[in-house]
C-alpha cells in the first residue's frame, strides 16, 4: 500500500473491509489523505473506491 508517510507512517498496519493491509510505500499522486492499494488479480479495472479505513495504532 502506498501511503503519505507525513499521515501514515511507514509500517501502519491499515484494515479496509476486514482485510489488512502495510503501509510501505509512497507514490507520486499519494498525498493527505490518498492511499494507493496494490490488487494483483484487479488490474488497472479495480478503479478509484471511497472507503473508510482504519489505522492500527501502537498503546
Amino acid at each position: 500500500m502506498a501511503v503519505d508517510p507525513k499521515i501514515i507512517p511507514y509500517g501502519s498496519e491499515i484494515m479496509i473491509d476486514g482485510q489488512i493491509y502495510m503501509a510501505e510505500d509512497c507514490g507520486g499522486a499519494v498525498k493527505n489523505n490518498v492511499i494507493d492499494v496494490w490488487v494483483e488479480h484487479q488490474g488497472n479495472s479495480f478503479g478509484v473506491k471511497y472507503k473508510e479505513i482504519y489505522i492500527k495504532r501502537e498503546n
